[in-house]
């Protein structure tokens, strides 16, 4: 029996009773149900391919009875001009015939005959899916290709002007905000404090701090930083022995030997605390006293010590290591993540503290330097164009094998079917333009003939 489902010459009944039958297989089959049904769109389309596919058909069999009545009326004589009409008409039928082959043969075998290279879409269907991807690769994700089309997009200046506007920038700042938030939610207190404990031992224990500190000592004593301290010292002192004149004289002549006469020894405890509160004073009140001479020339040979003497230098490292191993300074040294990370939280929270606020006007800033000034575009455009090529030259198989995979695991009935409901109803089209053409040539071929004799 000859297959009329694409407009063949026939009737319509059997094109009918083909795709009800097609459908039904269709539907009773697993691997279609499995790759979804024709959506309502899907079903309208095909309805549209329905209709066409009768168009074409209809205007077939109008040229064919066209054909018989003129070469009847030829053969009644009824003059010359229906010559020319059956010319045209069979011409016509030539012309949608092999159109409607041309079309059929897409999508399956013509008449249901085996011929070759027919059927191209469900048995070529996995080539097809190959040569897409190989195309999209050459021709879409070639390094050219990303360049030329990021560049005439200008991202950085387009960016620029929209994080310009503050509402944009706000919103930015909040989706930064929520996103840090989430960071910190995430990561947990423990993890966090043993890397960063682990970080800052393993730091100080590979880093000599000596000559560094003594770097500092030296560049204190040489701007005179370290009489500030020195100031503050001796005026607590002195403050502090005018407070605690007994105690002072009490504690002096609780040191005295028990020989000694009682009142001796308060002579020598008021002796000894008017010493030391005329040397705190005399301290306080004369920046040339000795022993502020001498403590300047302490500090600067303890600072010379710490960059070049051996020994000192490995006592610090010694008293530095005795530190960090102390189980207080490590629990220091944990505890300092779970403060900065509650600051940034609150931080993060507040829409009106000062990391929000600094943020939303670097953004706002960032954004105008990008909108107008061409060196920023430049290098915001370079690295956006970097990282697309790297992108699409590191992973094209990946992208490209997407389609062949996704086409190779496409039901071939399936795929022929959808294919054919979005371009089918245009391949229509093809046969009839192939009937008016063949017409058309039928009839200019027919009266070259009759000018030239033939």
């Amino acid at each position: 029996m000859r297959d009329h489902r694409e407009g063949g010459p026939g009737c319509e009944r059997v094109e009918q009773m083909a795709e009800r039958t097609e459908a039904g297989s269709a539907a009773a089959t697993p691997s279609y149900k499995s790759m979804n049904a024709f959506t309502p769109a899907d079903e309208e389309r095909q309805r549209g391919v329905r209709r066409m596919k009768r168009t074409a058909t209809g205007l077939l069999l109008l040229v064919a009875v066209v054909y018989v009545l003129a070469r009847w009326a030829s053969g009644a004589g009824a003059g010359a001009w229906a010559d020319y009409v059956a010319a045209a008409a069979e011409a016509g039928m030539v012309g949608a015939l092999a159109d409607w082959f041309a079309v059929t043969a897409l999508f399956r075998h013509p008449l249901g005959l085996p011929i070759p290279h027919t059927a191209i879409i469900p048995t070529k269907k996995d080539q097809l899916g190959v040569s897409l991807g190989e195309f999209v690769g050459e021709n879409f994700l070639s390094q050219d290709v990303v360049r030329q089309r990021l560049r005439a997009v200008g991202i950085g200046s387009r960016l620029g002007a929209w994080l310009a506007e503050p509402k944009n920038a706000d919103r930015v700042t909040a989706e930064l905000a929520t996103a840090l938030r989430g960071a910190l939610t995430v990561l947990r207190d423990s993890d966090v404090q043993a890397v960063v404990g682990e970080a800052i031992t393993r730091r100080a224990d590979a880093q000599e701090i000596a000559p560094g500190i003594g770097k500092m000592l030296e560049r204190i004593v040489a701007d005179g930083g370290h009489k500030r301290v020195v100031d503050l010292v001796v005026t607590r002192a002195h403050d502090w022995l005018v407070l605690h004149a007994d105690s002072v004289m009490d504690a002096v002549q609780g040191g005295a030997p028990g020989w000694t006469p009682r009142f001796v020894d308060r002579k020598v405890g008021e002796r000894v605390y008017k010493e030391l509160l005329r040397f705190c004073a005399e301290m306080r009140d004369m920046p040339s006293h000795p022993a502020r001479g001498a403590l300047d020339r302490f500090l600067t040979d303890f600072a010379n010590d710490l960059q070049s003497d051996t020994d000192t230098r490995a006592r610090v490292e010694r008293l530095k290591g005795d530190v960090l191993g102390r189980g207080e300074v490590q629990d220091l040294i944990a505890s300092a993540w779970t403060a900065v990370r509650s600051m940034i939280v609150s931080a993060a929270d507040d829409e009106r503290s000062e990391l929000r606020l600094r943020v939303r006007a670097s953004l706002i800033s960032l954004g105008a330097r990008m909108a107008t000034e061409p060196k920023v575009q430049d290098k915001v455009d370079s690295w956006v164009e970097g990282a697309a090529v790297h992108v699409v030259t590191t992973y094209r198989k990946e992208i490209t094998s997407l389609i062949t995979d996704t086409v190779a695991g496409w039901d071939a009935e399936h795929t022929t079917r959808k294919i054919e409901a979005h371009i089918g109803r245009d391949l229509q089209f093809i046969r009839i333009n192939g009937t008016v053409v063949g017409s058309l040539a039928g009839v200019l071929i027919f009266t070259v003939s009759r000018a030239l004799g033939a």
